[in-house]
């Protein structure tokens, strides 16, 4: 068997939840696994950049994607920016990234709104960046913005006169989340005609002494009040995977997906039939990935990511 076959026999295995250290491969079978794929979707928070510096030879690694002829398209399941914002920041971090490249939940939450055909209004839990992406594709919205209980909770609700446009609510990140858009938004799921879309189930954001909580905290309070369960657009749901296939023409089996969460970037590429590459320099570690090897449950196996790399950087020599 020649070199190249059992390199390709090997890369095969790690297909398979491996979880193998990418740096522990010879320089040639990091080569050739480079070379399986021609699409690459990463995820940004904890992978590329942390608020707002870049991660150490992340810009170099991207930018050298995108000479080397790769497709790329950053995936975040942050829905507080539009699409033009996100290349704004990604430019500045020294990204090479334009529009085309961004791939993020508010967007698509609109784009979906937009392919059946949504004429009517959407109730807004969430920021600027929903609402932005909803005035680009022409869909009135309201509920942006701080919303409490002014007076009694009695005063409050009888004040409340539903809208009857209202035929969709979108959930997303809202610093100002509150009762009071609990219940209007609760109310109008009442109705089961009316659209319910999830930006994203991440659960929460630990920083090194207080927890925030994140949009899932948020979807799943909507969840219970609601006792419905919403359309879900970001990662891990495979409906990204079909945004991908039928605007940009990717072969799944030719793509890489790239995250620092176990349980929405890798699962997403697993979700999608992508290769996976998970970094430790955001949510999830060596350790996860050696506890998820172990378990006896598939869907728990499944969070196993094909590689591993303390950083994306650490590509950076072999591109």
């Amino acid at each position: 068997m020649s070199f190249v076959t059992r390199s390709f026999h090997r890369l095969s295995r790690m297909s398979k939840y491996s979880g193998q250290n990418l740096g522990s491969l010879s320089p040639a079978e990091i080569k050739q696994w480079l070379d399986s794929f021609d699409t690459v979707l990463t995820d940004c928070d904890g992978v590329i950049w942390v608020d707002n510096n870049p991660l150490p030879g992340a810009p170099e690694v991207i930018n050298r994607f995108i000479a080397n002829g790769k497709k790329l398209f950053f995936v975040t399941n942050n829905s507080t920016k539009t699409r033009p914002e996100f290349v704004e920041k990604a430019v500045k971090l020294g990204f090479n990234v334009t529009i085309d490249n961004i791939i993020s939940t508010a967007y698509l939450a609109a784009q979906y709104l937009k392919s059946v055909g949504f004429s009517k209004t959407v109730y807004t839990i969430g920021s600027t960046g929903i609402t932005k992406e909803l005035d680009a594709v022409g869909i009135r919205h309201i509920g942006i913005g701080p919303d409490t209980i002014q007076g009694s909770l009695a005063d409050t609700v009888a004040s409340f006169v539903p809208d009857p446009d209202v035929g969709a609510v979108i959930v997303g990140f809202d610093e100002h989340f509150s009762f009071v858009k609990m219940m209007k938004a609760a109310s109008y799921l009442n109705n089961p005609d009316v659209i319910f879309i999830g930006t994203n189930t991440d659960e929460r954001f630990p920083m090194p002494d207080r927890v925030i909580p994140g949009t899932g905290s948020i979807v799943r309070a909507m969840v219970t009040c609601s006792e419905r369960e919403p359309i879900v657009m970001g990662k891990p749901n495979p409906h990204i995977c079909e945004i991908i296939r039928r605007e940009y023409d990717v072969d799944p089996a030719r793509t890489l997906m790239i995250g620092d969460r176990c349980n929405t970037d890798i699962l997403l590429g697993k979700n999608c039939g992508f290769q996976t590459l998970l970094v430790e320099t955001g949510i999830h570690k060596a350790e996860d990935i050696a506890k998820y090897g172990q378990s006896e449950d598939p869907a728990v196996r499944a969070l196993v990511p094909d590689v591993y790399l303390p950083k994306l950087g650490d590509l950076l020599p072999y591109l």
